[in-house]
């Protein structure tokens, strides 16, 4: 959820975490879910409004 709330793309987010862009893809898909976010937007949003990711962070 940081990783997307820094603007990461799913290919990005692989090659930092070290799985195939496909599994990187799957966890923010089930992290959307499960947070109610209809879209990488509110993701982002609901990653600084938790405090996961605060202000300024350069990730």
């Amino acid at each position: 959820m940081a990783l997307v709330g820094i603007g990461l793309s799913h290919d990005e987010i692989a090659r930092r975490l070290v799985v195939s862009p496909l599994t990187a893809k799957t966890h923010v898909s089930r992290t959307m879910v499960k947070l109610g976010a209809r879209d990488r937007a509110q993701h982002v949003v609901l990653a600084y409004e938790s405090g996961l990711v605060p202000p300024g962070w350069p990730g």
